[in-house]
């Protein structure tokens, strides 16, 4: 098997292992960085794709995602030595205050750092000012909010009405997920959109910026 498919194969298989392996391969023997994203990206790509039409349930492609994580964590000191072209924007993204639950946001995290976009993930149970506070420091294009109860899902409210007292609201565009949220809560509280799983939210935070 050549390059690509190797890589094809770690990420969806998501072996960690093979992973580093080959992006420490590429280092190595001088591969084109950008050639080598590629072929990991078109990988975590057909695991999302395999994702939405049934093949691969959530551990699989949470695992892959993980896998493309640490490729990319490897891959991102070189990057940062050159231009920030391959970054497609930046991200905060984390649960709202009074809620615990991570498992689909760190998800969403890890599929839009497998992207291209630079993410930066604040955890659970984030307050407010967390978010707006670190989508200020590091000049971020959008701000992912996900609340998994209904009690909350208010958070997502406050924080928009927040960055509108500050006058920052069209600074940022505003994505929320979680199980309770509708379409008619995203409208309801001046949100940029939704979407229902973590593939369709990579593509809605490219579809927000327009790439």
């Amino acid at each position: 098997m050549n390059f690509a498919d190797n890589c094809k194969e770690a990420i969806l298989n998501g072996d960690i292992g093979l992973t580093e392996k080959l992006a420490n391969k590429a280092i190595s023997e001088n591969i084109d960085i950008n050639l080598a994203i590629d072929a990991f990206s078109l990988a975590i790509r057909e695991a999302g794709d395999l994702f939405e039409e049934g093949e691969f349930f959530l551990p699989e492609l949470m695992r892959s995602a993980e896998a493309m994580k640490a490729a990319m964590t490897i891959f991102e000191p070189i990057l940062k030595e050159g231009k920030d072209d391959r970054i497609l924007g930046k991200v905060v993204i984390g649960t709202i205050e009074g809620d615990i639950h991570d498992i689909g946001k760190t998800l969403v995290a890890a599929l839009l750092s497998a992207e291209g976009f630079e993410v930066h993930d604040l955890g659970a149970d984030v307050p407010i000012s967390a978010f707006i506070d670190k989508a200020v420091e590091v000049d971020a294009q959008i701000i992912c909010i996900s609340a998994l109860l209904t009690t909350t899902m208010v958070g997502q409210k406050k924080l928009i009405n927040q960055l509108k007292e500050k006058k920052l609201r069209d600074k940022f565009k505003i994505l929320i997920g979680g199980a309770p949220i509708s379409k008619k809560w995203v409208k309801e509280i001046g949100a940029d959109g939704s979407a229902e799983n973590a593939v369709s939210s990579v593509k809605l935070a490219r579809e927000v910026l327009g790439i």
